[in-house]
């Protein structure tokens, strides 16, 4: 029987190139790979992959578009791209254990996927950026700008928070009635899938159980690793330690999010301190970028507007 999710690939995936972006895998280090989607204009000559550490050809500002948890780059961003591609040089890349990248290394930490998108991005001619994180993208995305000021510009996160401490956490997955972080991101039902998607989304959605399940067949891909990667994400302190960033954050949040409430995103924007905004979307929850994609597009273009023009 055809898998829906995995029949309409093909069609995303044209849709991305229409676009302007194409997919390229880059050799991080021996043994992780991770995958990008890049501006066409990245490459040098057609179905010729961008030479290591070589500038691309465009002269356009560059975003960096990291996903969350539940879906790899393209799928997470797909409202997204075509609304920036026309001013911006834009990447999606796909997180170590999602989509095409892959690693055989052991590490699992936010660092060590940070510090793979800025090898990633360099060797693909990036030299400065600003990053849009989203949920567990947002964290690798703090990650990144705390390890390497001179790469990010300024970020937008979306529904995440600095750390997962293990208070944030407990509280969290009890008031939301799951047992684990796990439990809740890497559903192995329908009926888990459904509960994800009830806590995440602002409006009750309604699909067939046929396509959950083949959207859990196709977007649910190495579990173990995954899991992994959860497991690492928690911090073993009350407090996580505040990082001194200078780059601009604005922090883009649906006023509805019931997974990291606005609240925390109130909290964060106090401990971040001047250099941070917020700005909260109405009738949306934690997948705000997928409920209310214009009014998320428009937010995204004004703050890149006035980051490109201080610059």
């Amino acid at each position: 029987m055809v898998n829906l999710v995995a029949a309409q690939k093909p069609l995303l995936h044209w849709l991305m190139k229409l676009a302007g972006v194409t997919p390229h895998a880059v050799e991080i280090e021996p043994g992780t790979v991770m995958n990008f989607w890049v501006p066409n204009e990245t490459i040098t000559k057609k179905g010729e992959k961008p030479k290591p550490n070589s500038k691309p050809k465009e002269t356009k500002p560059v975003v960096v578009l990291v996903h969350g948890f539940a879906a790899e780059g393209i799928v997470t961003w797909q409202f997204q791209l075509g609304a920036l591609t026309k001013k911006y040089s834009v990447y999606v890349p796909d997180l170590l254990f999602f989509g095409g990248s892959v690693s055989d290394k052991t590490d699992r930490s936010p660092s060590f996927q940070a510090e793979c998108l800025a090898t990633g991005l360099r060797k693909l001619g990036v030299e400065k950026c600003v990053v849009v994180g989203f949920s567990y993208g947002g964290m690798v995305s703090f990650k990144l700008a705390e390890l390497y000021p001179e790469l990010v510009e300024a970020m937008v996160i979306s529904g995440s928070i600095l750390a997962m401490t293990c208070s944030v956490s407990e509280t969290t997955m009890e008031r939301l009635g799951f047992s684990s972080s796990s439990e809740l991101l890497l559903p192995t039902s329908v009926k888990g899938l459904k509960a994800l998607l009830s806590v995440a989304a602002y409006k009750k959605l309604w699909f067939p159980d046929r396509l959950h399940k083949d959207y859990l067949e196709v977007m649910f891909t190495n579990r173990k690793e995954r899991c992994e990667l959860l497991e690492a994400l928690e911090v073993n302190s009350k407090d996580p330690t505040i990082p001194n960033f200078s780059q601009r954050i604005h922090l883009l949040w649906g006023e509805n999010d019931e997974i990291f409430k606005q609240e925390l995103a109130q909290n964060m924007k106090q401990q971040l301190g001047e250099n941070t905004t917020f700005e909260g979307i109405e009738k949306a929850g934690h997948l705000v970028h997928l409920e209310r994609p214009c009014v998320y597009n428009k937010c995204i273009k004004e703050f890149l507007t006035t980051v490109y023009k201080e610059t």
